[in-house]
């Protein structure tokens, strides 16, 4: 099997739901008696990663376009169970809800209409990783490799979104990026909208000096607020309170 062969089968695969999903279960089935041509593209065939990513952005935009699109940042991780994985330690991953020996990465999904796909993705380098070189040039880490927090991430994958030449009409994030005000300087200086959660904790500052977020929500009558639905689910419109 060719190597151009292989990227469907194993998108293919990863949509399984068999528990382990492996080379061999990936391209498994009728006419497929052998997975050396996925072993080969997962571990031999040379490939660049980013021009993937670009055509994978160009093709969902095409296919989702929509002028009231929203951009979506989010980190996921993969826990594992080793030390030599790039970027693992132990930290807090949303997969299982607490601190494991994990890696992280951090996605950008666009969101539309029609449908959502993710359209870039950064792998989250922890210090524990930029501040050892030689651990970062055993995992075939670059030299230039440096450390950047989650929002930074973010920031890079969204500029490089619109530098492209797309548009959406605003981006949306919990409060890791809602809390970063170098991101929310960079959206307004872009002239894009933004909906960021922020700790409610966070000051705010208004006409009559700074609040807390949680203290000028109590500040507003019931009647102000207005419930809006998240978009249609498989049980008519998704509201939360």
């Amino acid at each position: 099997m060719s190597p151009d062969a292989g990227p469907g089968g194993w998108c293919s695969g990863c949509c399984r739901t068999c528990r382990a999903k492996t080379a061999g279960r990936s391209r498994s089935g009728p006419g497929r008696p052998a997975p050396h041509g996925m072993q080969h593209l997962l571990c031999r065939a040379v490939w660049d990663a980013d021009a993937v990513r670009d055509d994978v952005r160009e093709y969902v935009v095409e296919h989702l376009r929509d002028e009231a699109a929203v951009l979506v940042v989010d980190e996921t991780g993969d826990v594992k169970k080793g030390t030599h994985t790039v970027g693992v330690q132990r930290q807090y991953t949303g997969t299982a809800g607490r601190i494991e020996n994990s890696q992280v990465a951090v996605y950008l999904v666009y969101s539309a209409k029609r449908g959502h796909a993710a359209v870039d993705r950064e792998l989250y380098i922890p210090r524990s990783w930029t501040c050892d070189p030689d651990r970062c040039r055993a995992a075939g880490l670059g030299e230039d490799t440096t450390f950047a927090t989650k929002p930074e991430l973010a920031r890079t994958m969204i500029e490089r979104f619109l530098d492209a030449g797309h548009h959406v009409g605003w981006v949306t994030g919990d409060e890791v990026y809602g809390g970063n005000p170098k991101l929310r300087t960079a959206l307004e200086e872009r002239g894009i909208g933004y909906v960021l959660a922020v700790a409610c904790s966070a000051e705010l500052p208004t006409d009559a000096g700074k609040f807390r977020a949680d203290a000028l929500a109590r500040k507003v009558s019931k009647r102000a607020w207005q419930k809006l639905s998240a978009g249609p689910g498989a049980k008519g419109q998704r509201f939360y309170d």
